[in-house]
C-alpha cells in the first residue's frame, strides 16, 4: 500500500475541495446573507489541512495500484464529508449537532436527499445553496472529478474510476484515456445542468430555485429549498419537467454519449438495460395512477398520472423530490415505491439501488434455472443487448445481490433495536442504502426525529450505498492489507 502517495492525493483533494466554499459566499453577497464567514472559515481550515497532508509528499511520484483506488475513493469519502460539516457547523443560523452536520453532508455528497434540517424557507440562501452544491458534486462522483487533473500530478487515474464508477461493469470506456472519458462525463452532466435549469426558469421558478433544484434533479439528490419541497411550485409544468430530467439523469451517461455521437435517439432502445429501466418504470407509474384514480386519490385521470409519474420517477431513481405526502397513499403504493428504490438507476447514471442491469441480470439468470428444471441438459447463455454474459459477471451479480440483502439485515436490525418501529427501520435502510432519501413512518417527513445513533447508523448505510458495499467492504478482508 502506498500510504504516501494517497496522502498526496488527499490532501491536494482536499485543497481542490476548499474552493467549493467560494460559490455560496457569491451567492450570500448577491442574496444580501447577514452570516458569510462560516464559509470563509471553513475555506481556509480545509485548504489548510489540505496543504499540511501534501506539502510533506509533494515530491512523491508513483503509479497508483487497485486497492490504493478502492482506499482513496473510501477515505475520501468519509474525509470529505467531515471536512463538509464546517460551514453547517458554524452557522449561527442552524445551530446543528456535530451528528445533525454529519449526517446531512453524508446524505447531500452521496446524494441521498434525508435531511434533518427544517424551516428551509427561512435558511440563508448560501446555506441552501451549499446543500444542493453538495448533490450536484457528489452527483457523477467527486472522485471521477478529480481524475480529471490527476494526471497533471503524474498519477494514472483509472484506480480511482473503477473505485467510484457504479455498476456491475466497471471496465468498459468511452475513450482510451479515462482522463477524457472523466472530462466527456462531466460535459455532459453539466450541459445536462444547464438545460434543466433554463427550463425550470422558464416554466416560473426564480434563477435561484431553478439552479438549486436543476442540482437537486440532475444529481437524483433529492434536498429542496423548501419545507414542502417539490410541492411548493404547485405547477404542473414544473412536474412533468422534473420527472423528464430524473428519468435522464437515471440513464446510463455512457449511453447518453453514444446517442449524442451518433444522433440517434433509436440508440436507447437498442439497449437491454434502458428497455427494462423503461418497462419497469412503466408498469410502476401504470400501478400507482390506477390505484389513485381508483380510490380519487386524485379526482382527475391528469393528475392521478401526473402524481404517479413524478413519485415513480423519483423513487426509482432516488432522487426523493415529492410533490405529496405518498406515505399516506392507499394500499401497497407507499412499499411499492419502496421496493422501485431498490432496483434504481442504470449502471453508469447518478441513480442509486442496486442499479437496472443487475436486477435484470438477477430475472434472466433466474429465468435459466427454471428452464433448466424442466430441460437440464439445455445450453441456456443468459445474454444482454444480444451478448452472451460471462459467467463471473453473473455470478459477481448474485455475490453482490447476496450481501446487499445481508448488509440490509444488518442496519434494519441495528435501527429496531434502538426503538424505531419496522416501518420506519424498513424505509429508512431503503431510503439510506438506496440512496433515495424518502421514508415512511416516523422518517416520512424529516430524519431528525432520529436518535444519534441511528444517525451515525445510517450516515454509514448511505456511504456504503454510494461506494456500492463492496468498494467498503473489500477493506476488511486481510488479503487486501498484504504487500
Amino acid at each position: 500500500m502506498q500510504f504516501k502517495v494517497i496522502q498526496r492525493i488527499l490532501g491536494l483533494l482536499l485543497m481542490v475541495f476548499s474552493f467549493t466554499m467560494l460559490p455560496p459566499i457569491l451567492v450570500g453577497k448577491l442574496m444580501g446573507d447577514p452570516e458569510l464567514s462560516n464559509f470563509w472559515i471553513s475555506f481556509l481550515c480545509i485548504l489548510l489541512l489540505g496543504a499540511v497532508l501534501w506539502l510533506p509528499v509533494h515530491r512523491v511520484h508513483s503509479n497508483l495500484r487497485l486497492r490504493d483506488g478502492y482506499l482513496i475513493a473510501v477515505l475520501f469519502w468519509f474525509g470529505l464529508s467531515a471536512a463538509a460539516t464546517l460551514p453547517l457547523l458554524l452557522s449561527d443560523s442552524l445551530r446543528l449537532s456535530v451528528t445533525d452536520a454529519f449526517f446531512e453532508t453524508v446524505s447531500g455528497f452521496t446524494t441521498t436527499g434525508a435531511t434533518v434540517i427544517t424551516s428551509l424557507d427561512g435558511l440563508p440562501r448560501s446555506i441552501n445553496f451549499y446543500r444542493l452544491e453538495l448533490h450536484w458534486l457528489g452527483g457523477m462522483g467527486i472522485i471521477v472529478l478529480a481524475v480529471a487533473i490527476l494526471p497533471m500530478l503524474g498519477i494514472g487515474g483509472m484506480q480511482l474510476y473503477r473505485a467510484e464508477t457504479p455498476g456491475p461493469i466497471k471496465d468498459a470506456n468511452l475513450t482510451p484515456r479515462i482522463t477524457e472519458t472523466a472530462k466527456l462525463l462531466w460535459y455532459i452532466y453539466l450541459v445536462m445542468t444547464v438545460v434543466c435549469t433554463i427550463a425550470f426558469a422558464l416554466a416560473g421558478m426564480s434563477w435561484f430555485d431553478a439552479v438549486c433544484h436543476a442540482f437537486s434533479t440532475l444529481s437524483t439528490g433529492g434536498f429542496s429549498t423548501h419545507d414542502a419541497n417539490f410541492a411548493y411550485f404547485d405547477s404542473p409544468v414544473l412536474d412533468y419537467i422534473a420527472s423528464l430530467f430524473m428519468f435522464l439523469a437515471a440513464i446510463n451517461f455512457t449511453l447518453h454519449f453514444a446517442v449524442w455521437r451518433a444522433r440517434s435517439l433509436l440508440l436507447y432502445l437498442h439497449d437491454s438495460e434502458f428497455r427494462a429501466y423503461l418497462g419497469i418504470l412503466a408498469a410502476v407509474t401504470l400501478i400507482i395512477m390506477g390505484v389513485l384514480f381508483h380510490f380519487q386519490t386524485y379526482p382527475t385521470l391528469e393528475g392521478a398520472f401526473r402524481h404517479a409519474l413524478f413519485h415513480a420517477t423519483s423513487i426509482m431513481t432516488s432522487t426523493g423530490l415529492t410533490i405529496a405526502d405518498h406515505s399516506v397513499w392507499p394500499g401497497l403504493l407507499p412499499v411499492l415505491l419502496v421496493f422501485s428504490s431498490c432496483i434504481g438507476g442504470c449502471a453508469g447514471s447518478t441513480g442509486g439501488g442496486i442499479k437496472v442491469i443487475r436486477f435484470l441480470l438477477l430475472m434472466k439468470q433466474g429465468a435459466r434455472e427454471i428452464r433448466l428444471l424442466s430441460h437440464p441438459s439445455a445450453h441456456v447463455k443468459v445474454k444482454v443487448n444480444g451478448e452472451p454474459v460471462e459467467e463471473r459477471v453473473t455470478t459477481a451479480v448474485w455475490g453482490f445481490f447476496a450481501v446487499y440483502i445481508a448488509v440490509y439485515g444488518i442496519f434494519l436490525l441495528g435501527v429496531v433495536a434502538n426503538g424505531h418501529d419496522q416501518a420506519t427501520a424498513f424505509s429508512a435502510v431503503a431510503a439510506t442504502l438506496n440512496n433515495m432519501g424518502v421514508g415512511l413512518g416516523e422518517v416520512s417527513a424529516s430524519f431528525s426525529v432520529l436518535d444519534d445513533f441511528s444517525k451515525w447508523w445510517l450516515s454509514l448505510a448511505m456511504l456504503m450505498g454510494r461506494l456500492e458495499l463492496f468498494t467498503v467492504l473489500v477493506l476488511f478482508s486481510p488479503a487486501f492489507w498484504q504487500l
